[in-house]
Parts: structure tokens; sequence; C-alpha cells
């Protein structure tokens, strides 16, 4: 880095230092600048909080070690966990060496007394982190904000010539090398700044930092916060900062992750507060796929914190959304400061409500309006004078669908009239209301009262919580072939005086049952939808969709068609190159209500039997009709993939047909892709429908991927319309740029790339630090152009790498110079030479359209198969030179680079074909493959069992679940008999330890990790 970075750096780093001490409450402490210095730190404010506890007794060496060992973290996770507390106090365990002292409890935080009492704020800066490996280097910290002697938060800062995304890469790289360990291991929040552009992220291990997830601050009306100086003013002074590391904190318990509310989460939060306090209700308006869940279930939480207050009761709209929203709720409330009730029943739902605690309670409208007629005709029954005396707080998610005015009446005269306040994504208004019943209310605001806070979709993507939405919409009906189809059922239509959305509004819906419609619809799905569906990246790294129809008829019978075009059984075939690959592409599945009516029921059973059965044999599972709640589930943990079981192909679904299920309160980041076979629908379930697909998920998936097969004027009418209902004038943010305007872009990209190299050979004749960072940028904008451009429908690949004279060995060529390229931009930057000022470039940036096609085992399989079966009586030389051999060869050798030992064993196979045909005459190379891979991979779960003394099933398990990058062992170390591994390699305890780590490692990445599929 130049001494003009540096110096940059070092003064923005003392007018932030300068900043918070003004604000008050903080103190800057310059000498507190290596571990030995703060866990002296840490020990002196223990004491002086503690002194009743110490009875002015000092704590000794030892006495503190056992302070420093329950303060020191495996994971930020973890350090989340302990810093929770209990009622918001964080307390450690000391036996005193002195018996007669016996076992005290001594705080360490008092997270509900902020600003005050026992809270101690410092600053210190220039932390000296050292090495963990010889191979690291010794690092500086910038600024880290301690509270009661732990650095909580930590702030990164980098000159404007680089950008604040350096400064994140160089958390993720701290991270990475263990430096965030000792008392660092406390951690519970990054900042990132360049003094312009700042952002705050919870801190995770390096491989699942995202920047994805960074958050920028926006004030109550969703201005964006942006200067290091204004954000530290509304953010890392006290109160804020310590608000933002306790109250404005959750932890995921099934991801095992920390996580920090997003600014409009926290003004939503307050906005609540705020209205109760002056004796009113309202609603929020937080836009789909901006975590809801999340804000309403802090806000359910914090309302309890008033005294009046005896049960807050959070209410769903329907089971399937009562299991999803229950799930996350009882998972953030395990580790914070009251219990979650999830009520079965309405005799469990009772006795929560009439128990005399605090408490949030999850049901359903269902089950609470059950409740209601069990006792309204109880009126002098002990329980239902309980139940009217309480004080009670309705959260209501999704609020103008859970409940209707008329149940709303219902609820209030039951429960003499409780407060409520609702939260939503697509409020009912004026324009889309609800039609008239009385006086009953008609739109959100008449039910809920007004709306205390907002955040559209076009904020989301401004703030990019969310993405935008690229929509397509195509039809089956040729042009010559409309008319025709409308004439048919309108004899007296005015054609040449009604526009195109009027006429196919007219078709008669019976056309869009046909089975050629609906070939058509798979045709595109399958075939011409391979990139939308990113199967270029490799097996496990695609995208997953749902398809939607207008009734389970129709859905049922495109899951037979699926059946049938897997199985040959169509004129419809899946294309070479889907095949070459995906070759088990689509895998699919079929979710319904079984009971519509008497008459159906028994259909719609048979038709899921079917669906089950080949759910079951596909994923290996055993569900039948009467577990049908337990497969929607599954369904939806396998389509969502947020569990590390889901992240291999062999466990992952590629497309879910439903007729409504999932187009509401279904969160799924891995979900990019929804087709629409109905007609359009009203405009807010159009934008529920669409926010399926735009949870921001990693850098490939850029836009929500819509695609429309029925009447594409009245559709793309009908979308507009929902657009500019929903986005507040915003609908150029929502929507992708069209597919010209994206082509315009992608040529500008292409030119400025032109400008700097017209060959690959060019990167070489690159001299001076502004040449080189120029072609990185301008390599950057032409890969994301083209990635962008690649998943339009209009997208031709062979047709435009002609126009455009591409071709991919030129752009992997490229790719190879530009890795090289910016090792040399980081080595220069780092020995001081000073960039242009104007030229920021994201140094950590990964190519999105170059490097990604993997070959898959299955495709292998195949060749070998071809390979086998052909050329049997020939010489080896002519069998050698066979085409199929030649692509079997060149396949081999792009699949090594990724899988060299699972590769090698393919290449012994194929060496054996050579030299013995006739021996593979009759095998079926896909199962004898995969018998060989699956039988190297039990040799490694059985050596790792072994040479580790775990049980079989938990090593076969432990290789399931493995992730290289973010693994200590620890799960195996706990079932590893370590007292043999002592024995037999003759170690003390901890070597031991540290063998079977060793050991772990060692296995996994040669003799398991390979074989995995």
């Amino acid at each position: 880095m130049s001494i003009v970075d540096i110096s940059q750096e070092k003064v923005l780093e003392d007018n932030l230092i300068e900043s918070l001490v003004q604000s008050g409450h903080w103190t800057y402490h310059p000498e507190l600048n290596n571990e030995e210095k703060l866990r002296a730190n840490l020990r002196v404010i223990i004491e002086k909080n503690n002194k009743a506890a110490l009875k002015d007794q000092r704590l000794t060496d030892a006495e503190f070690a056992q302070v420093k060992n329950q303060l020191t973290f495996p994971s930020f996770f973890e350090a989340a966990k302990a810093l929770r507390g209990e009622n918001g106090k964080v307390k450690v365990s000391v036996q005193r060496e002195d018996q007669s002292l016996g076992r005290v409890m001594l705080l360490v935080l008092d997270n509900r007394d902020i600003a005050g009492g026992t809270s101690v704020y410092q600053i210190i800066n220039q932390y000296q982190a050292p090495r963990l490996r010889p191979m690291d280097s010794d690092s500086r910290f910038d600024v880290s904000l301690l509270i009661n002697g732990l650095p909580l938060i930590h702030i990164e800062l980098k000159s404007r010539a680089v950008g604040f995304m350096e400064a994140f890469n160089q958390i993720k790289e701290y991270v990475r090398e263990g430096k965030f360990r000792g008392i660092y291991s406390a951690c519970q929040m990054f900042v990132v700044s360049n003094g312009a552009n700042t952002r705050y992220l919870a801190p995770a291990s390096h491989d699942r930092l995202n920047a994805k997830f960074l958050s920028r601050r926006v004030d109550k009306d969703n201005r964006p916060v942006e200067d290091l100086f204004d954000f530290a003013k509304a953010v890392l002074t006290i109160p804020q900062a310590h608000r933002m590391v306790s109250k404005y904190t959750v932890l995921d318990y099934d991801n095992e992750s920390l996580l920090i509310l997003r600014p409009y989460q926290i003004h939503a939060i307050r906005a609540v507060m705020d209205a109760f306090k002056e004796g009113r209700g309202g609603y929020v308006r937080h836009t789909t796929g901006s975590g809801k869940t999340l804000t309403s279930y802090k806000v359910a939480n914090n309302l309890l914190e008033v005294p009046m207050i005896d049960k807050s009761v959070f209410i769903v709209d329907r089971v399937d959304l009562d299991n999803q929203t229950s799930g996350a709720f009882t998972s953030y409330a395990k580790g914070d400061f009251v219990d979650i009730d999830e009520t079965d029943n309405v005799r469990g739902l009772v006795s929560k409500l009439v128990e005399d605690r605090k408490s949030v309670i999850v049901t359903t409208i269902q089950k609470l309006n059950y409740l209601i007629k069990r006792y309204e005709d109880k009126k002098d029954s002990p329980t239902y004078k309980k139940l009217r005396k309480l004080n009670l707080v309705f959260v209501v998610d999704e609020c103008h669908r859970a409940v209707s005015s008329e149940k709303q009446l219902t609820i209030n005269k039951f429960f003499n009239n409780p407060r409520r306040f609702g939260f939503t994504g697509t409020p009912i208004f004026a324009e889309n209301q609800k039609q008239a019943n009385g006086d009953l209310a008609r739109t959100t605001k008449e039910q809920y009262g007004s709306c205390l806070h907002q955040y559209t979709v076009r904020h989301a993507i401004e703030d990019k919580a969310v993405l935008g939405f690229q929509v397509e919409y195509k039809s089956t009906i040729s042009e010559d072939d409309f008319y025709d189809i409308v004439k048919d059922k309108n004899k007296d239509v005015d054609f040449e005086n009604s526009d195109k959305a009027y006429l196919e509004g007219l078709i008669d819906s019976g056309y869009y049952e046909k089975d050629a419609h609906m070939i058509e619809v798979i045709d595109t799905i399958v075939n011409k939808s391979r990139l939308k569906f990113g199967l270029d990246r490799g097996a496990g790294k695609t995208f997953s969709a749902i398809l939607t129809t207008s009734s389970i008829e129709k859905a049922q019978r495109y899951y037979e068609l699926f059946c049938d075009l897997k199985e040959g059984r169509l004129d419809l075939k899946i294309s070479d190159r889907v095949r070459k690959l995906m070759p088990d592409f689509p895998k699919v599945a079929i979710t319904y209500s079984i009971a519509q009516n008497q008459e159906e029921t028994g259909l719609n059973k048979e038709k899921m039997k079917k669906a089950l059965g080949d759910y079951n044999e596909t994923f290996g599972t055993s569900f039948t009709l009467d577990e049908i709640k337990a497969y929607n589930s599954n369904l939806n943990e396998r389509l969502a993939r947020k569990k590390v079981l889901y992240e291999t192909r062999s466990e992952q679904v590629d497309l879910v047909i439903v007729v409504d299920r999932l187009l509401t309160g279904f969160d799924s980041p891995t979900t990019a892709l929804l087709f629409i076979d109905r007609a359009p629908m009203r405009p807010q379930n159009l934008i529920q429908a669409f926010s399926r697909t735009n949870r921001i998920y990693n850098s490939y998936k850029t836009y929500g991927q819509i695609v429309t097969f029925q009447s594409p004027d009245l559709y793309e009418k009908s979308v507009e319309e929902a657009f500019s209902l929903y986005s507040n004038g915003g609908e150029d943010y929502i929507k992708a740029p069209s597919f010209d305007e994206s082509l315009e872009i992608f040529e500008k990209a292409l030119t400025s790339f032109t400008s700097c190299v017209s060959s690959p050979s060019d990167v070489d004749n690159l001299k001076t630090l502004d040449e080189k960072m120029a072609f990185a940028k301008a390599f950057q904008g032409l890969d994301k152009a083209l990635a962008n451009i690649r998943v339009y429908g209009q997208y031709d690949e062979e047709e435009f790498f002609k126009k455009y004279d591409l071709s991919y060995k030129d752009l992997e060529e490229y790719n190879g110079k530009y890795v090289n390229i910016i090792e040399e931009i980081k080595e220069e930057l780092d020995n001081g030479d000073d960039p242009d000022q104007d030229q920021l470039l994201d140094i950590g940036y990964e190519t999105l359209t170059v490097g990604v096609d993997e070959i898959d085992s299955s495709y292998l399989n195949r060749l070998m198969d071809i390979a086998s079966k052909k050329g049997i009586d020939l010489p080896r030389e002519k069998r050698e030179q066979s085409k199929e051999f030649i692509e079997l060869r060149e396949s081999l050798e792009k699949a090594s680079k990724s899988n060299p030992k699972k590769i090698n064993l393919y290449r012994e196979v194929a060496e054996d074909i050579l030299t013995n045909p006739n021996k593979y005459k009759e095998i079926d190379m896909e199962t004898y493959m995969e018998n060989k891979i699956s039988d190297m991979y039990q040799e490694g779960i059985t050596k790792l069992a072994g040479e580790v003394k775990v049980p079989y099933d938990k090593a076969d398990y432990y290789a399931k679940i493995y992730k290289r990058e973010n693994d200590n062992g620890n799960y195996l170390l706990q079932y590893s008999d370590i007292d043999q591994v002592k024995k037999e390699q003759d170690l003390n305890p901890l070597k031991a330890k540290k063998y079977v780590r060793g050991k772990i490692s060692t296995i996994m990445k040669e003799d398991i990790e390979p074989y995995r599929t």
C-alpha cells in the first residue's frame, strides 16, 4: 500500500476515534494494543464490577485463567450464545483458590444496563494480531470498540482508492488466518468503510462471510447514511452501539449463525414501540424477502418488556406457514431472554395463554378461532374469565390475509379489544381493496391503522437486501394462430380496435390445458433454461425453481409429462447440451392439498402416492400419505437447500410443481426461477409469488427470474400495474433491464475491454499499476455484462459468440491472465505503488462466466458406457483414435482439474477398457463406476473410523456434513476414544487430540472427499 493510502487511513482512523470520544461515554486507550494488555484490562474491569462478590479479594492468576477460558470461544456463534446471558446479564463462574471463599458468579456484561452503571466503553486501535501459522503475517487491526473490556465491534478502514470492499476482504482474510481468536473471539459486529461508503455485518467463519449481507445504514425514511462519521453518530455512539450488539442481534440456532438487524428492521421495532406507548396500533410494510419474520419476532419479543402486557401472540395464516414461521421463531428464541411457545392444538393454546408467565405464543388464526368458538358460550367458566382478563398484544404476519376484518371483530370482542400490529409486504390499498361487505374494513389501513414504517421493494433493492425481477413473457401460440384461436370462441369481436391484451383475455382457458401447450412449456424449462438454472456451474451449484399452475389436475398432468420426458415416452427429448451438463436434470417433485372435495380426494391420493414413490426412490426417503405433512416439510428443505445435506447434487430437487403452495411465506435463497402457467393473479398475489425468487444468495444470482406462458401482453400489463402499486414509483428499480438494454450494456463493456487489450497476449505487455487496474476493471465489467445477458430467453450462445467474435477458449485465457494480474496488483499496492485515485477496483471479485463448466460424474459414466460398447472388434489403436475415446480423454482431462483422485479411478478403468473391451461388453458402466466410487468412499469411512477410534455411523454422518473450510474436527472428536489413541500412539492427552484432528483432516481430504457425490 502506498504512503498516500496509509496516510489517508491514519487520518480517517484518528478522526473516527476523536469523533467517538467527543460523543461521550467512549474513552481512548492506545496502550491496549496486544492480547496480554487487553486481558489485564478485562481483569481490572471485572474486579471493579464485582467487588462485593469477590469480597474485596482480587482474582488470583489461576482464578482469572478460569475467566479467560470461559470468555474464549471456538466460533462467533458460540460467543454470541454466551454473551446473551441470563436476563441480559453475562456471568462467569469462578472457583476461588481459597476454598473458604467458595464458588462465585462474576458479572462480565449487563446488556440491560446500557450507558451507565457497570458498563465501560473503550476504544483501541492498532491492535497487534499475531500470526497463527508461519506462512501468515502479523497484522494490526484498525479500530475496535470494547464494552466491559471485550472487543465486541471491529472497524476496518481503507482509503478511497480501493473502496470499502477491500476492507471487507481484509477482515475475511483475518478471519481465515485465525486472527479473531483469544479475546477477539468475542467479536459481535464488523464495520467496513473507506470514509465515503460504510457497511456493517455480523461475524462468521471466512467461508460464510458473504459480501451480499453487508448492510448500509439508512435513516427512518430509508435515506442512505454512507459517510463514516454520519454512520458513527447513528450507530457507534452510546447507547446505539451497545444496543446493536445486544438488543438488535439474534441467534439463528438452525444455521448456527449470528444475525444483526438491518436498519429498517430497527426503525420498525422502534415505530411499533412508540405507537404502543401512544395507545395506537398500526401496520409495518416491509417488502417480501426483507426479513419480516425476524423483524416481527423482535417486535413480539420487545413488546413483552412493557410491564402491562401478559402475552404477545403471533398469528400466521395457515398450517403450512405455521410450520415455517414458528420454526424460525423457535430457532431465534433459544438464545434470547424469553421463551417461545408453539401450540399444537387448542388445549395447548389455552394453557399457554392462561399460565402465569410472560411469553410469545406462535399460533394460527384457525386455532384461535376454535378457541373462541369453544369458550364464547362459557362465560361463567374460570378459563373464560382468565382469558378475558389477559392484557394481550397481537402481532399478525401477512396481516391482510391472516385475519379477515370479520375475524378481527370477533377477536376484539372476545379478548377485550387487544392491541394489534400487522406485518405485510403487500398491503391492500384503495386501488385493490376488498369487495364491500357492510362496514367491514376493506384495506389494511382501515383494519389495522396507519402504516408505522415502510420499506418497499425499491428500498430493499437499493440496499441490496433483495434482488430485482427479470420477467419474460412467452406464449405457445404463434402470431398466425392467435386470431384464429380468439375468433373460434368470439365471433363478434372488433379485432381492429381492440388491443392485444384484451384479445388475449378472450382466449378460452381450455387451450392452456392441452398437452401440446404444456409440452412446449416443458421444452422451455428443460432445454432453453439451462443457463437460468446455472447448469454450467456444475453439480450441486445450480438454482432451484417453482412451476405454478391453475389447478391440481393440471399440476398432476405436468408431473406425468415430466416423468414421460425422463423415461423417453414423449416426442420431446432432453437436449444433448443439457444432458452433458447435468445428466439427471430435471429432478421434479409436486405438492398440493390432497383434500379438495369427496369426489376428487381419492384420485388426488392415488396420484400423490405415485409422486411420493418417485420421491422416495430418488432421495432414499419413505414417506407415505399419512406423512404428507412431513413430506412437505422435507420438500421445502430440499428446495431451499439451507442445510449442508442439500448442498450435494444427489440430495437436490430442481423443480417443484405447485398450485398455490410455496407462493407465499416460503424463504428459499437458492430458488431463482418461477415459471407461471396460469392466468394473471391479483397485484398482491403476483408480487408475493414473484418474491419467492428474489432472495439474496450468491454472486451468480443477480435477479429473480420469472417466465410466464399465457397471454404475454395481458401479463405484462398486470405485472406493470403490480409493480407500480407496490414500488412507490420505483418500477425501474425493481425490474431488470430489457434484453436490448442489457445488450447495450454488454456492448459498452466489450468496447471498454477491447480498448485495453485485443488479445490474451496483450495482457503480458501491461506494465504500470494503472494499466493493470484498468484491465482488471474492464474484465470484471465484461464478465458481469456477459453473465447478466446469458439468462435472457433471446440469448443464443452460438450466434452471440459468432456475432461478437468471442470464444470460451479466449475467455478462459483472459481469466487466467486476470488472476495473475490481480496478484500483481496486490503485491504492487503492498509495496507502496500509488494507483489512480479514480480507479476503484474490487480485488476480491470472483468471475461469473469463466471456469465454472465442471464435468459431472453421470456424464463421464455415459461416455464410458459408449466407449466400452463401441469398437469392441477393432484393434486397440483404432479404438484409441475413435471419436468416443477422444471425447472421453478430453473430458477426463478437464475434470481432473477439480478432482484428480476420482478421475484417476476413471482413467484406470478407461485404460482397462482399451486393453480388455470384451470384459465390459455386458456391464452397465454407470452402475459399475458408481459402485467403484462408492467402494472407495466406504473404504475412506472405514479408515476414518478406525484411525480416529469413532463408531462407523458417526464417521459416516460426519462425512456427509463435512465442509473443509468450516471444520475443526470437533464433531468427531467428541466421539473419539482418546484413551485408545493415546495408548496406540504413545501420546499425552493434548497431543492425542491434535493427532486425531490431523487424521480427520487428512483422511477427509485424501480418502473421502474426492469420492463424495
